[in-house]
């Protein structure tokens, strides 16, 4: 009698289970809630119509050598093809660096630069700082450059650190003379040192 007890609930479990396990699935049927299709993109409505008005590039990166032999890289955040100026490109979140052919480095960073590739220059606005291989570290807020060779002007005060100590100008100038071996940066414009041995 024992065998046919056990026999029994072995039958019943065979089925038991199966009905148990059906039913779970359709109660996670039934309790799941319904997908939305309409997700909204994570842009905002002025961001989508700025993409959709103007080309960007997000992450660019260059480089290349100069008619001198100067080497030069230049990365951005973004840059933007502005439709309503040909020839014109716009970078945000700049960082540059130009290596001479002496050995000379200099390190760039602006927030946003203009870069005019018919005239051959780049204009850099905003938080500009230059840092040099010979100690210099130099911030002005606005800096143009050429593309082709070595040649940062910077037409307004600079605050600067160096060897020296530290000092102000009106104008800043780094190029490499065509009859001079190696680079010049000239400052002038009301200079003030302070120094510091």
């Amino acid at each position: 009698m024992r065998p046919d007890r056990y026999s029994r609930t072995v039958a019943l479990l065979k089925v038991a289970f199966p009905l148990a396990a059906l039913a779970l699935l359709s109660t996670l049927f039934l309790v799941a809630r319904a997908m939305n299709t309409e997700t909204v993109i994570p842009f905002a409505d002025k961001e989508i119509q700025d993409r959709l008005r103007d080309q960007q590039i997000t992450g660019p990166f260059f480089s290349g050598t100069t008619q001198d032999g100067d080497q030069m890289s230049f990365s951005a955040d973004k840059l933007i093809t502005l439709r309503d100026a040909v020839g014109t490109n716009r970078a945000e979140g700049v960082t540059a660096q130009m290596q001479t052919a002496q050995g000379a480095t200099f390190q760039l960073q602006a927030d946003v630069v203009e870069l005019d590739i018919a005239d051959g220059a780049a204009l850099m606005t905003g938080d500009v700082s230059v840092v040099t291989s010979t100690g210099y570290l130099v911030n002005t807020a606005r800096l143009t450059s050429l593309i082709s060779t070595l040649d940062l002007t910077a037409p307004e005060t600079v605050d600067a650190k160096g060897p020296l100590g530290t000092f102000t100008a009106g104008t800043m100038r780094v190029f490499s003379p065509k009859d001079v071996s190696g680079t010049q940066m000239i400052f002038s414009g009301g200079v003030k040192l302070v120094y510091l041995p």
